[in-house]
């Protein structure tokens, strides 16, 4: 019987399993320790909500056909089973257990207990204590970084991946249609991203990644603000982000709206926002380079003289998240490399803030590259300024 919570069969963990190996094989791994969230349900199916609480890890060589082991706190176990297809299973009495010597004889019966193993020196689960006691009780073995060969394996989504972005794309859909309604004068920050955060986890939306975006008024000017009990006045503009979320697959969802009138100033700036977006879009297609796509968004910024207020990268990719953040590793910059590939799906921004003048916009979403051309998944998209 299948764990009864699993998102994927066990067929297609074992597959990417395999590509994982061969991926690691070819960048001079003997192995891995796999510690991040987002790798371990990647790999392994275990939804995992307590990454940051205790070590665990999923373990395997490159070479051997024998199957990983999972290592995890012993309260974790139940949901373990309830989602993972992994059977060899090593628990730990928190604060009790010899956690060293444990994954010390695991990796020894995956290796030698010598050459190059990987883990992801870069992701929030792997501590500074985590990565000391790893290193400590592997003295011969020499732990590399394999956080960007694991990552670009999620990059392009199998089908039954697409369909729970669709899943999430969805639940921030409804996150737009509920903050239109739900915005007006007198609406505290902290209200309006609880009803908009609600009425998506009453449709099914699972937990997102990042806390609900939101600035108005004067606070606009921020990019990625902490909504705060401030009342939202008459004629103040208004942005948020937020993402729906179907089975850790996350879709972005952007925008910029009024409460009245703002001033022919804000207006302006959105319409810069708004055409930033729309010529970044226009260059996203299939096989398209992603420093192309940046240049284009950057087109309508530059010609406004706004080069100043233009603090961001246009896009990233997006998939797995877990909290603190959902931010993949693809990059949509001029400082990166990558082209866009069919199955792969990524959300872009336009951001504008003026600082000075205590006004800032941001508009975006999701999107998926298909094999002719990239579709809108979640977001308002370059659309006209919604006023209340």
């Amino acid at each position: 019987m299948p764990p009864p919570f699993a998102a994927f069969s066990e067929a297609e963990h074992r597959q990417r399993l395999k590509r994982a190996r061969a991926d690691l094989a070819a960048a001079g791994f003997d192995g891995c320790i796999v510690i991040a969230p987002e790798n371990l349900f990647y790999l392994a199916g275990y939804d995992s909500i307590s990454s940051y609480v205790g070590p665990q890890a999923l373990i395997f060589s490159v070479d051997k056909t024998q199957d990983p082991t999972l290592f995890v706190r012993n309260i974790d176990v139940s949901l373990v089973r309830e989602t993972s297809w992994v059977t060899d299973i090593r628990t730990y009495q928190l604060n009790a257990d010899d956690i060293g010597s444990i994954l010390a004889r695991i990796v020894l019966e995956h290796g030698s207990g010598t050459g190059r193993w990987g883990i992801e020196k870069h992701s929030y689960a792997v501590t500074a204590g985590y990565a000391e006691l790893l290193k400590n009780c592997l003295p011969d073995v020499k732990l590399s970084d394999s956080g960007l060969v694991l990552s670009r394996l999620q990059y392009i989504k199998s089908p039954a991946e697409i369909a729970y972005v669709r899943e999430a794309a969805r639940y921030a859909t409804i996150g737009i249609t509920t903050a239109k309604k739900a915005l007006r004068p007198g609406i505290e920050e902290i209200m309006l991203c609880g009803i908009v955060e609600g009425a998506m986890r009453e449709a099914g939306s699972d937990y997102p990644a990042i806390p609900t975006e939101c600035a108005s008024g004067a606070r606009s000017s921020g990019g990625h603000a902490t909504a705060m009990p401030r009342v939202i006045a008459a004629n103040e503009i208004v942005h948020l982000e937020f993402a729906g979320v179907a089975r850790r697959y996350h879709a972005v969802s952007m925008i910029t709206m009024a409460t009245g009138e703002p001033g022919r100033r804000a207006r302006w700036l959105y319409d810069v926002a708004r055409d930033s977006l729309q010529r970044g879009l226009e260059a996203c297609r299939p096989g398209a380079n992603v420093v192309e796509i940046d240049e284009a968004s950057l087109g309508p910024i530059r010609k406004a003289n706004l080069g100043h207020a233009a603090q961001m990268r246009f896009g990233l990719g997006i998939g797995i998240g877990y909290p603190p953040v959902w931010v993949g590793t693809f990059q949509i910059d001029r400082f990166s490399t990558g082209e866009l590939l069919p199955g792969m799906v990524f959300y872009v921004h336009a951001w504008l803030g003026l600082q000075d003048e205590g006004l800032g916009v941001m508009l975006g979403g999701s999107y998926l590259v298909g094999d002719t051309a990239v579709e809108q998944l979640s977001g308002a998209g370059p659309v006209e300024l919604f006023v209340s």
